[in-house]
């Protein structure tokens, strides 16, 4: 996964996000909203492993197929530090990403790729996209917690590599950029809902956003969060050399 700069409103830490997890966790609607969103990053991280293993099958040669094969790795390594933590914490993992599983799952059915062309774009922009919005979230966090995610949301090497490779296609071939950035829009939107249920579909995670749990959100806070996600992804189009 791609990590895109710190949130513009970013400040020093304060309430839970100035604590570590012994301390936040006392609080157990926080650990519950931590749990969900361990499981839901987790179930991410593991599909995420699993579609650039696919991917790989439609690289055009083998220097490609190798690089998608190693960052696939890299995320299946976070995965791994993931289900690490929720052991850690007694939470099961399974259990934890179970309710994530359909929703994840959905979103790859309906944004399959058809070539891979189109799987580096996902990669890239939808793969950011779900970044942007854990990596806000990170912000209000306690501070073991904020640290993992941020480790596990650190960029695998896809984001240069999908950007090489896509501007090249569209050098060679200018009216691939046309569907290619007709393709991103629709990953846009399915992303970006993705997101809005995962926090909809989820108590804990909804309180802790509109500043039930954590500190520093609120319903308003939550629609400039999604304005900011926009706009990164709006960078990373023109990244592209694609039209947003």
């Amino acid at each position: 996964m791609e990590t895109p700069d710190t949130p513009e409103n970013a400040t020093e830490p304060t309430g839970i996000a100035a604590q570590d997890w012994a301390t936040a966790s006392a609080d157990p609607r926080y650990r519950a909203a931590v749990v969900d969103l361990l499981g839901a990053l987790a179930y991410g991280e593991l599909a995420a492993f699993e579609r650039l293993a696919e991917d790989a099958a439609l690289a055009p040669g083998l220097d490609d197929k190798a690089a998608l094969a190693k960052m696939a790795a890299a995320e299946f390594q976070h995965f791994q530090r993931l289900r690490d933590r929720l052991e850690a914490i007694d939470a099961p993992p399974t259990p934890a990403m179970e309710p994530f599983a359909a929703g994840v799952d959905e979103f790859h059915r309906l944004t399959a790729p058809s070539d891979w062309l189109e799987g580096l774009v996902k990669a890239y922009v939808g793969d950011s996209i779900a970044s942007d919005f854990y990596r806000e979230v990170a912000a209000r966090l306690d501070s073991d917690t904020r640290a993992l995610v941020l480790a596990v949301l650190d960029d695998t090497g896809h984001a240069s590599f999908a950007v090489e490779k896509v501007r090249a296609a569209i050098e060679a071939e200018p009216r691939v950029g046309g569907r290619l950035a007709l393709w991103a829009r629709r990953l846009m939107g399915e992303a970006l809902s993705q997101a809005q249920r995962v926090v909809a579909d989820r108590d804990a995670l909804s309180t802790m956003l509109v500043g039930g749990v954590a500190d520093g959100f609120d319903l308003a806070e939550v629609g400039k969060m999604f304005s900011r996600i926009t706009e990164a992804h709006t960078k990373r189009m023109a990244a592209l050399g694609l039209a947003a």
